[in-house]
């Protein structure tokens, strides 16, 4: 169990901010492991929850949504200002050693929206070009309910690394591989020996409490926040599809799904992998925000397994702009995936598919979770 760089050749220093762009310069790379969620996303209800010092920048910056703002004019009474998470400057014991220890650093303890395993981090030093840490780490932890930062820095709570202590680069994307098979809720960041972070993605498989979802009855067995994913789509021009199973409603054009504009006569879809077997008995399909760029007609498709047929639960129906449509299904569907098919193209904001897991689902994701050690 380990954790693998992703673009190695990315530590090391970055050149001075010249003018201009502050992106131009910067480095980062296509990760494989971003196709699954941001377990960290503050839209799933993640937390940056303490850190032991934040004197130039505030640690709840780590998880802002969008990419890291740069201003080379923005001065405070503590010195620069940064977009980002950032330390003060670490000193030694005394003049006869004024520099700091090996194992000295900063931390940052960091709540996840949605426990599940992790597949991928990126530690993103963005701006941070003589003021990043000369190495980072990350650890991980499952623990129940809502601890306290004192009760997650216990002797009693076990830590799991999945990122060792590695070098990584200033003004960069630094990106780990993580293959460690276990559920977790909480991270702790570390800074070696101190500096500043801009941002921090947690990326991969939400995996659900059982007994929780049971407890609810009927819920969302497509949520992002349940456990549900969206596994391919058609086109992903202007935005993810995985934004049409995201938490709440959408609140502009580009918190849902929009592809390019077609110039043929197919269609574009999106498929889903559900929590586990659901039976679905309603569903709503909203274009909010989606005006001049809505599609025109939807679909929607369930099948049982991975080689299960697909059967069509809701026939090709016309859709409103900026509009929720509700449906109720004459007959409950049992599946494991579905697929939202939208003609001839534009965009949808969500996808909700209301239901409850049958007793087949609710016994193979309650054996995933004992699997995953939670």
């Amino acid at each position: 169990m380990s954790a693998n760089p992703a673009i190695p050749s990315f530590t090391g220093d970055a050149s001075p901010y010249g003018g201009g762009d502050p992106y131009a310069d910067y480095r980062t790379a296509d990760f494989p492991f971003t196709q699954y969620v941001d377990l960290a996303a503050r839209t799933l209800g993640a937390g940056v929850i303490a850190a032991n010092d934040e004197f130039f920048a505030q640690r709840e910056n780590l998880l802002v949504a969008t990419p890291a703002e740069f201003d080379p004019e923005h001065f405070g009474h503590k010195g620069k200002i940064m977009d980002g998470w950032e330390t003060r400057r670490r000193r030694g014991t005394g003049p006869d050693h004024p520099w700091p220890t090996a194992e000295d650093h900063d931390w940052a303890l960091v709540r996840l929206g949605a426990p599940g395993v992790v597949r991928g981090i990126v530690v993103d030093t963005a701006h941070f070009r003589g003021n990043y840490p000369q190495a980072v780490s990350v650890e991980a932890t499952s623990v129940a309910g809502a601890p306290t930062p004192e009760e997650l820095l216990s002797d009693d709570v076990k830590w799991t690394t999945l990122v060792p202590r590695t070098a990584v680069g200033g003004h960069a994307a630094n990106g780990f591989a993580v293959d460690v098979e276990q559920r977790f809720t909480h991270l702790r960041l570390n800074q070696h020996p101190d500096g500043g972070v801009a941002r921090l993605r947690v990326y991969g498989e939400v995996v659900p409490d059982p007994k929780w979802l049971a407890t609810l009855g009927t819920f969302d067995v497509v949520a992002l926040a349940n456990g549900g994913r969206a596994e391919d789509a058609s086109n992903l021009f202007y935005s993810p599809a995985s934004n049409t199973i995201q938490p709440g409603y959408s609140r502009k054009m580009d918190d849902g799904w929009e592809t390019r504009r077609r110039r043929d006569n197919g269609n574009d879809w999106i498929r889903y992998r559900l929590v586990a077997q659901s039976q679905i008995r309603a569903l709503e399909i909203d274009t909010a925000y989606l005006k001049g760029n809505s599609a025109g007609w939807a679909s929607v498709s369930v099948k049982d397994g991975e080689d299960g047929e697909w059967v069509e639960v809701l026939p090709r129906t016309r859709l409103q702009p900026d509009t929720n449509h509700r449906f109720v299904l004459d007959t409950p569907a049992v599946g494991t995936h579905a697929r939202v098919d939208i003609f001839p193209d534009g965009g949808i904001s969500r996808l909700r598919l209301f239901g409850s897991l049958t007793d087949q689902g609710a016994s193979q994701l309650a054996a995933r979770r004992a699997e995953l050690g939670a």
